[in-house]
């Protein structure tokens, strides 16, 4: 009674209530929740998953790049509570956004990937370090001409800034998407 306790849930066990509350808000079932509950605890026995777990996952997905740098922009826009690590609550809202939503969805999802400041806004310095973290991730080696993330990430800004303020707003981002499947496979390969 008398300690601090966390708002968020830390131990392993699967309520009810967060069955109901997932089912809500993602487009899996019971069955599907508790299967990804069951793999989330038998990779993560504490019910969280930090920063060098997460790391080391993305590092099987992509065993010839350089996972940390997107990992860091990856981890911090999934841990919403800013607790320095993931439940399985944020875990598999995070999975469902950015897989089963509806296209602005999962552009939504890409969009606060890239907006590291936070301020609704992409400039390109948040860019050009994205581009740079993706590159690293899939170890693509050539950044020269076209391919430079600094020239690249100019390009995409002068191409998408419909407002003329050398940034990208979330409704820029999603409707220049839309209508660009090549940029959308660039900056948001799975939406």
């Amino acid at each position: 009674m008398g300690g601090k306790q966390s708002k968020k849930q830390t131990s392993t066990e699967l309520t009810d209530k967060h069955i109901a509350l997932l089912k809500a808000n993602t487009k899996y079932d019971e069955k599907a929740i508790r299967d990804w509950h069951a793999s989330f605890i038998r990779d993560c026995p504490t019910g969280r998953l930090d920063k060098k777990k997460f790391v080391e996952v993305y590092q099987q997905f992509y065993p010839t790049g350089k996972p940390d740098k997107y990992c860091k922009y990856a981890f911090e826009t999934f841990d919403t509570n800013n607790d320095g690590s993931i439940d399985f609550e944020e875990f598999l809202l995070a999975i469902a956004a950015s897989g089963q939503g509806d296209l602005n969805d999962r552009l939504g999802v890409a969009f606060d990937l890239y907006d590291v400041s936070n301020d609704g806004t992409i400039d390109q310095k948040e860019l050009t370090n994205l581009i740079i973290a993706t590159y690293d991730l899939v170890g693509e080696t050539d950044r020269k001409g076209d391919k430079d993330p600094k020239k690249r990430a100019a390009d995409i800004i002068a191409q998408l800034d419909t407002a003329g303020d050398k940034k990208i707003t979330r409704a820029e981002f999603i409707a220049g998407l839309k209508a660009d499947p090549v940029l959308r496979q660039l900056l948001a390969p799975n939406a």
